[in-house]
């Protein structure tokens, strides 16, 4: 049982604030484990804007973002489909389904999602590109305790990995805001020119734990 413990406690990374501007986490392997688990205060979200990038070669169904909350274990979700070629988000644990992306393997692709609880319209932006707007959910707020986690699918409020659904690849940028964020806004983050940063996650000052083999690392650049 102590050797348990002290193998747990040197494959998790005490919870800090970093500034990863120019870095990007590397998930190096299919495992059922390793993940970053971002910790935010904001407990009551009415609106949700989540921007990332990721670069992957998987040719298998696979995680992109995962929120949970004890009521709902896919709260906000964005799935890949590899099956129907299709992004998938799930709110409340509703899905809708987004087809016609180009998701090419080996490449940086930059995903904007968008929903309102009001209107309970949700809508993805794909390397700058929009999809039409589509119903999943309206008249709840997204309510804690949150857990957002990177790399792997949350089918319990902060567990229930299965290693088919693990994301194996690279992750930069991710910004999380309470409203939905501007068109302009969001080709100004596809671009990487300045734009205002997630007020939830802020990918320059990100408390995050990371939990086994997740390596933090200089983003990769094309030379041409």
């Amino acid at each position: 049982m102590e050797l348990l413990l002290v193998f747990v406690l040197l494959t998790t990374c005490a919870a800090k604030t970093q500034d990863l501007s120019g870095k990007m986490f590397t998930f190096p392997m299919e495992t059922n484990r390793a993940h970053v688990r971002l910790n935010t205060p904001r407990q009551n979200l009415e609106a949700v804007t989540v921007c990332h990038r990721s670069f992957t070669d998987l040719q298998r169904d696979h995680i992109l973002f995962s929120l949970a909350t004890p009521t709902h274990t896919n709260d906000f979700l964005i799935f890949w489909d590899a099956t129907n070629k299709e992004i998938e988000p799930h709110i409340r644990d509703k899905k809708v389904e987004f087809r016609g992306q180009d998701y090419k393997p080996n490449m940086w692709h930059s995903i904007c999602t968008t929903w309102d609880a009001e209107s309970g319209l949700v809508q993805v932006w794909f390397n700058g590109q929009p999809s039409i707007r589509k119903f999943i959910t309206s008249g709840a707020n997204i309510a804690g305790p949150v857990i957002i986690i990177l790399g792997q699918e949350q089918d319990s409020h902060g567990g229930g990995f299965d290693i088919k659904q693990s994301f194996v690849g690279m992750m930069s940028d991710v910004h999380m805001w309470d409203y939905t964020i501007s068109p302009c806004e969001i080709q100004n983050y596809v671009d990487q020119r300045n734009f205002t940063p997630g007020n939830v996650l802020n990918w320059s000052a990100l408390d995050i734990q990371i939990v086994d083999r997740v390596l933090i690392e200089n983003k990769v650049a094309v030379c041409y």
